[in-house]
């Protein structure tokens, strides 16, 4: 076959064309740019270049934890008023649901031969004195011996002894509260006999008013007595209290451990078996505070971050993730002052020399590129 001309024209240009981009060379008036690169030199130029990643240093946090125990309210202290003395009640001066101060008369007991029995201890405790002073003049002027007298005295002791024996029973008839609280059943009623033990009123103390709840054995070293601790109600009140109580033995069954929060109730506002939370604040640790994206994962499935070191190289730091909020995490294993791969850790990997800059500056980076280009685009406007 006969090679026309223009065959031989198309062969040479498309021997230029190839050549031109092998090389690169850009031909300006039919001459060669002695500045300009060829591909393959501006590709290995890229693949030497440091991977661009975005980095944030970090610095500690004060956290303060708080531990949640979920529990019920109860009362102080749930008394039974009894009776010193048996007897049928003949007055009782306060109802279901009434409040009472200590000392105040809750009942009366009907007072039967008690006051026959102080009359007459109180007339023999008259006729034994009178006997012995009587003796005692004699004794003085030599009519009498001194051991008739201490029998007369003997007997005016055991007078005044059945004297004070006879009035304690009668204040017995009068049963007084303990303490301070509200009047609960089971309380005796009018016409009821009660044997000595037999309960009067019932008694409940309600101020404080405690918070009773369990805690888990990993944290019950975390709490002491006399911590602050806030107890919401199921009404959503907040009633702040301290940690009076904690228990020195698990519960067998669950392994927990009881804790009593004592809470002022002056107003009588919280009552006795309400469902409630209680918040207890820890004292505060250092930990650092991070966004989630920032985590990464190794290949054996370790969590944790990817760090520039002072050589600009990566390095992956396995952490410790203790508490979990809305849009961050907190995480222990880091040290004050690392630089945290925000952008790009999943792009690189450890012993990888990278390009570290900070969101400031790849700000700064972005405008100058952006800036390059409309530079580049007025240029080829002009031409």
């Amino acid at each position: 076959m006969k090679l026309r001309g223009s065959h031989l024209v198309a062969l040479a240009i498309l021997a230029a064309v190839g050549g031109w981009m092998f090389t690169g060379e850009l031909i300006l008036g039919g001459q060669a740019d002695p500045n300009a690169t060829t591909i393959v030199e501006r590709e290995a130029e890229r693949t030497q270049e440091a991977f661009r990643v975005r980095v944030a240093e970090i610095q500690p946090s004060q956290r303060v934890e708080t531990l949640t125990v979920r529990g019920r309210t109860q009362s102080d202290a749930i008394v039974s008023v009894r009776a010193e003395t048996g007897g049928t009640v003949e007055t009782r001066l306060v109802k279901k649901g009434d409040f009472v101060e200590a000392g105040d008369l809750l009942c009366e007991i009907d007072k039967g031969v008690r006051e026959v029995q102080l009359t007459q201890a109180q007339t023999l405790l008259e006729q034994t004195t009178a006997d012995y002073e009587a003796s005692e003049k004699l004794v003085k002027r030599g009519f009498a011996t001194s051991s008739r007298l201490r029998s007369l005295k003997a007997a005016v002791d055991s007078a005044k002894f059945s004297v004070a024996t006879a009035k304690q029973e009668m204040k017995r008839t009068e049963v007084r509260a303990s303490v301070s609280g509200q009047v609960q059943s089971p309380l005796a009623e009018v016409g009821d006999n009660l044997a000595a033990g037999g309960v009067c009123v019932t008694l409940i103390d309600t101020d404080p008013m405690l918070f009773s709840g369990q805690l888990p054995e990993r944290e019950i070293s975390s709490v002491k007595v006399g911590m602050d601790a806030t107890v919401t109600l199921i009404s959503g009140a907040e009633v702040d209290g301290k940690i009076r109580f904690i228990s020195r033995v698990a519960d067998p069954n669950t392994r927990t451990f009881t804790i009593e929060i004592e809470m002022p109730n002056k107003d009588q506002s919280i009552r006795d078996g309400l469902t409630a939370a209680a918040s207890i604040g820890l004292s505060p640790t250092d930990a650092y505070q991070l966004k989630p994206s920032w985590l990464t994962l190794e290949d054996d499935g370790a969590v944790g971050v990817r760090v520039v070191d002072a050589e600009n190289k990566v390095r992956f730091v396995p952490l410790k993730i203790i508490a979990q909020e809305d849009d961050s995490v907190w995480v222990e294993g880091l040290t004050a002052g690392m630089r945290i791969i925000t952008l790009g850790q999943n792009f690189v990997a450890a012993g990888q020399t990278v390009e570290a800059v900070t969101a400031a500056q790849m700000k700064e980076l972005e405008k100058a590129k952006q800036d390059k280009n409309k530079q580049g685009k007025a240029a080829e406007a002009n031409s």
